[in-house]
């Protein structure tokens, strides 16, 4: 565990990351390389939780003119069909991985129970949560922050396609601020769009800091549990 700083973290990936270079579905080499750096972080002894999106493939917004809650239970399922498929590939490489879904579906995974999630963890196991939190008008987002808070994780990190927090968007703002470290209040308030509202504050009831980084370089996730310097960390205030 020497230069470790975390010995239990939840990894929050975008659907749109296992996406890769594409537009949607998922992209092969995009999943290995994930999967290789979190065989990296089991080496380190660092006990791996991973939250996965489904945007890649469906996301409850998409569902114009549809019922909110039937369009947010798709996405749900979006995120099972990338749980088994970053399983797939951890298992490939010998990472023991255990997929835990809120909705039961016990053919193709575990319900969550928060004591075995918990009891995998200390195994050794990488732990996947997916279908969100089993109810619509909840992100994933919310559903790694409540995750965290339950399995008493000490980091949330939130993988991204850009590399921190910006004051505005650094795509159509070449003027854009990044910010090192912020606070919970200030994302909340200034609407920076890191997490949903509901997350960022259950993240700050809980003091759980978020360390937003950019995916592209697999490299940031052993940086992140190293306490390197990247990216943003949001946190309480001083």
């Amino acid at each position: 565990m020497d230069g470790v700083k975390y010995k239990r973290v939840i990894l929050k990936l975008s659907g749109e990351a296992l996406a890769g270079e594409k537009s949607s579905g998922l992209d092969q080499e995009t999943l290995e390389s994930i999967a290789n750096k979190v065989k990296e972080l089991r080496a380190l002894d660092v006990q791996v939780a991973i939250v996965v999106g489904g945007g890649n493939f469906w996301r409850g917004r998409s569902g114009e003119g549809m019922d909110r809650t039937t369009a947010d239970h798709m996405g749900m399922l979006a995120t099972v069909i990338n749980s088994l498929a970053l399983q797939d590939a951890l298992e490939k490489i010998e990472v023991p991985t255990r997929v835990q879904t809120a909705i039961e579906m016990r053919q193709i995974a575990e319900p969550y129970i928060r004591r075995k999630a918990i009891r995998h963890l200390e195994k050794g196991r990488v732990v996947i949560f997916a279908s969100g939190i089993g109810n619509a008008y909840f992100s994933t987002d919310t559903t790694a922050a409540l995750r965290a808070a339950e399995i008493e994780a000490e980091i949330i990190l939130l993988a991204k396609k850009v590399d921190g927090v910006y004051d505005c968007d650094p795509v159509t703002n070449a003027n854009a601020k990044k910010y090192d470290t912020i606070s919970y209040i200030e994302v909340i308030n200034k609407g920076l769009g890191v997490m949903d509202s509901t997350a960022a504050s259950l993240c700050r009831d809980n003091k759980i800091p978020i360390l937003v980084f950019d995916l592209k370089n697999p490299d940031n996730i052993i940086k992140a549990i190293m306490g390197e310097k990247i990216g943003t960390t949001v946190k309480e205030e001083n």
